[in-house]
């Protein structure tokens, strides 16, 4: 697929810096999109152009459409525990940036993550393994609890949730066929990390 099939939005860089902006407003107290906006609603009758994708944990706590201070339409936002990628969220996020032509794709972390806080004391636990649907999210989590495991005991869970919001980045933006193909065409795949404390996005390293 070539530039000139992909619907034209923000670039990649215009459109961080737009959730850069967006998120020093909530943070300062100033937020000035509120959720309900029903004069945007005729327009969105036509269709959709968000300018970034948002993949997100399910926490009630973290909204990405209030964290970044953004009303109807301007974000695609995906979200399951642990904000981890699988084949479906692929899917989704492969439709925003070749249908949508979304060229942002932000893996969010959150500080306090119950999946990640359950996947570091799994790791910990001897017992017998209980099987649930919940277990493959622990499964996915893993990997970033591995390499973390040489933390201090008090900065395990926090170092894996930022691990896993890269790892998860990473695995996006080298996803084939669709994902490695559109990064040269100037999609970007950048992992963050959620204060609830302060509201803050941290930008980690590691994006693609």
């Amino acid at each position: 697929m070539s530039n000139d099939e992909r619907t034209t939005n923000l670039s990649a860089d215009e459109a961080l810096s737009r959730l850069r902006v967006g998120n020093a407003r909530y943070v300062e107290g100033r937020s000035d999109l509120p959720m309900s906006q029903s004069d945007r609603r005729p327009g969105l009758m036509k269709g959709q152009r968000p300018f970034a994708t948002i993949l997100a944990c399910a926490d009630s706590r973290v909204d990405p459409c209030v964290v970044f201070d953004q009303g109807l339409g301007d974000l695609f936002v995906i979200r399951v525990a642990g904000n981890i990628s699988t084949p479906v969220v692929l899917g989704s996020i492969e439709y925003a940036s070749l249908h949508l032509g979304v060229n942002l794709i932000l893996v969010a972390g959150h500080q306090s993550c119950g999946a990640v806080t359950a996947a570091v004391a799994q790791q910990d636990f001897d017992g017998p393994e209980h099987e649930s649907h919940i277990d493959h999210i622990l499964a996915s989590i893993q990997p970033a609890v591995l390499l973390t495991a040489d933390r201090p005991e008090s900065d395990r869970v926090e170092a894996a949730i930022r691990e896993n919001a890269r790892l998860n980045a990473t695995a996006i933006a080298a996803s084939d066929p669709v994902m490695r193909l559109l990064a040269g065409q100037g999609v970007r795949v950048v992992p963050a990390y959620y204060s609830l404390k302060t509201g803050a996005v941290d930008w980690l390293k590691g994006s693609a």
